[in-house]
C-alpha cells in the first residue's frame, strides 16, 4: 500500500509527513484491501490548513473525507476518524452482501406457536 502526503501553497517537514503517514496508516486496522492513500495539505490559509484524505481500495472503490481545523494534526485526526466511519460502513455493507439473503427472510416461529404443539 502506498501513502502519499503532498503539500498545496506550502511545505511540509519531513517529520510532519512521517506523523501524517503514521496517523494515516491507522486506517488499515479495520480494512486491509487498500491499495493507496494519498493526504493532501492545504496551506493556503495559515490559521486553518485544510486537510483532504483520498483513499482507494479494491474493486475501484474511492473514498474522501475532507478536514479543516486551526490545528493541522488535529485536522488530520478528524479526517482519519471520518474515513475510519466510511470504511466501516462500506465493510458492513460488503459482509451483508456477502450473507445468505434467504436467512433474512425466515423469521423463527414464535414461542406461543411452538408451546401449541
Amino acid at each position: 500500500m502506498q501513502i502519499q502526503v503532498t503539500a498545496r501553497h506550502g511545505h511540509l517537514s519531513e517529520e510532519t509527513q512521517d506523523k501524517l503517514k503514521a496517523k494515516a496508516e491507522k486506517l488499515t486496522r479495520h480494512f486491509d484491501r487498500l491499495t493507496s492513500i494519498e493526504v493532501v495539505v492545504d496551506l493556503q490559509d495559515a490559521s486553518k490548513p485544510k486537510v483532504d484524505l483520498l483513499v482507494s481500495a479494491e474493486h475501484k472503490h474511492d473514498f474522501r473525507a475532507h478536514e479543516q481545523t486551526p490545528n493541522l494534526l488535529t485536522s488530520m485526526e478528524s479526517a482519519v476518524h471520518k474515513m475510519d466511519q466510511q470504511l466501516r460502513k462500506y465493510k458492513e455493507r460488503i459482509i451483508e452482501n456477502h450473507r445468505d439473503p434467504e436467512a433474512k427472510r425466515t423469521l423463527p416461529p414464535a414461542e406461543d406457536e411452538a408451546d401449541e404443539d
